[in-house]
């Protein structure tokens, strides 16, 4: 989806009654690597009441696969979400941020919006925020920080 239409649909449903209050509007942006391994989704309330976040999928999984919580009983070990402040955390999910659709974010460049940025690299993809932490992704490797 590209960054008008998603905030066209965003202030349509803040707009329109009926279909959802202003509060629970939001915006979405999606990026992926040049080789479509790894997707990610940027979103945040227009309001403001939704954290700003980043969260990033790799088709290959993490590697090493981290151990799964008991807790989870979706998809996991092939998800980081970070957001404006603190520490990335590993995502328990049903859903992916990969969209072979969205806009590629080549090597060398770097995606920016509300304190998160992510830089693509030939080795992989480092997302990081305000507070300096963030997280490392390639089909080799991953960390957090």
């Amino acid at each position: 989806m590209s960054v008008r239409l998603a905030i066209v649909l965003a202030l349509i449903v803040a707009a329109v009654p009926g279909i959802a209050s202003a509060r629970s509007a939001s915006v979405v942006i999606s990026f992926r690597t040049p080789t479509g391994n790894i997707g990610c989704a940027f979103s945040a309330g227009l309001t403001g009441a939704e954290k700003p976040t980043v969260r990033c999928d790799i088709r290959s999984r993490l590697r090493p696969e981290p151990h799964r919580p008991k807790r989870c009983p979706l998809d996991y070990g092939d998800s980081i979400e970070v957001s404006r402040l603190g520490r990335p955390i590993l995502v328990c999910h049903g859903d992916t941020a990969i969209d072979p659709r969205s806009r590629v974010l080549s090597y060398g460049h770097t995606w920016q919006r509300d304190g998160l940025s992510c830089t693509s690299r030939f080795n992989g993809l480092t997302c990081t925020n305000q507070s300096k932490h963030g997280f490392f992704l390639s089909r080799q490797s991953w960390r957090i920080f």
